[in-house]
């Protein structure tokens, strides 16, 4: 029994350390799309925090996300679909772009009823920016 435990805790460490290599953040939300775990920087990155009862994420900062691009996550969402690598930004109250790239997949439990969502996130603005800067983008 021991030796399982210790084999759960280092696989555990191991999913943890691969998260953390390959993205910003891991989230997993609820059925209802509350937030039910986030592990990583993002809260901090973001200026955000989630709101412990309800699990929603609150800005208090006066960040403006990108509508258009938010409707179409949200319709990801809404629709059960997965997604990969979809990029979204907002404006930051000192007038800068920050752009985030996320992917996620819905979850079901053995009967197939939908239970949520988890993923993956990070801060892609530098990669953004330097493509900005190239004449080809231009």
């Amino acid at each position: 029994m021991l030796e399982r435990t210790a084999e759960l805790r280092a696989s555990e460490a191991r999913f943890r350390r691969l998260t953390e290599l390959s993205s910003d953040w891991y989230w997993e939300q609820d059925e209802n799309g509350h937030f039910t775990k986030i592990f990583g920087p993002v809260l901090e990155m973001l200026g955000i925090r989630v709101d412990d009862v309800l699990g929603n994420i609150r800005d208090d900062h006066g960040a403006r996300w990108n509508e258009a691009e938010r409707e179409i996550l949200e319709a990801n969402l809404a629709a059960r679909r997965p997604f990969l690598d979809f990029v979204y930004s907002r404006a930051n109250p000192d007038g800068s772009r920050q752009y985030l790239m996320v992917s996620g997949e819905p979850l079901f439990d053995s009967s197939g009823r939908y239970t949520g969502y988890r993923g993956v996130g990070k801060d892609v603005t530098d990669t953004m920016h330097s493509n900005e800067e190239w004449p080809a983008n231009k």
